[in-house]
Formats: structure tokens, C-alpha cells, sequence
């Protein structure tokens, strides 16, 4: 294998592996600190809520609860609910099927 094709490998395995990390990140990292609830713990409540697969995570701030938010996509077959946890106290704020048009 020619230096060039090492470096090309080498750059895709950097690639794909940064993205196979960022796979797990969510948006709203930037509010963690003030959260009293784990990102860990927010999932345990919502998959409780409606099992199914997580597709989509955040963490944002919204009217309702305490103002700050875990919101998670659940799948279960062919339906999707948008399920809240208030991320200060933990309680469930919402737990509907998505709409139409999903935010």
C-alpha cells in the first residue's frame, strides 16, 4: 500500500470514528450544568414513559416544568412520541404522539 492510501485509511478511520462519537451527543450540552437530573437518568424516565428506541435527544430550555427540558424521540414500530422530562426534578411533562410537523 502506496503512503498516500495509508494516509487516505488513516484519515477515513479518523473520521468515522469522530462521527460514531458524536452519534451520542445531544443538543443542549450547553445547559448540563444546570441540570439537577442526568442525561442518563432523563432516558431511564422516558423510556419508562414509552419504550421504544430512542432516535433523538436534546436538552433545551421551554415554558413548562422549570423551564429546562430533556426531549426525546421515541419509536416504537411506525409511531414516534415526543417525550418530556423536566430536567431539574425529573417529572414527566410530555408524552404524545408526534405531529405532522415535529419541532
Amino acid at each position: 500500500m502506496t503512503t498516500s492510501k495509508k494516509h487516505v485509511m488513516s484519515l477515513l478511520g479518523l473520521v468515522l470514528t469522530v462521527s460514531a462519537v458524536n452519534a451520542y451527543a445531544y443538543t443542549g450540552q450547553e445547559f448540563a450544568g444546570e441540570a439537577k437530573i442526568s442525561l442518563k437518568q432523563a432516558r431511564a424516565i422516558a423510556l419508562k414513559a414509552y419504550p421504544g428506541k430512542i432516535t433523538d435527544e436534546e436538552l433545551e430550555q421551554e415554558k413548562g416544568g422549570s423551564g429546562l427540558r430533556y426531549s426525546f424521540d421515541i419509536q416504537h414500530g411506525k409511531v414516534t412520541h415526543e417525550v418530556g422530562v423536566d430536567a431539574k426534578n425529573g417529572s414527566l411533562l410530555e408524552n404524545a404522539a408526534e405531529g405532522p410537523n415535529p419541532d
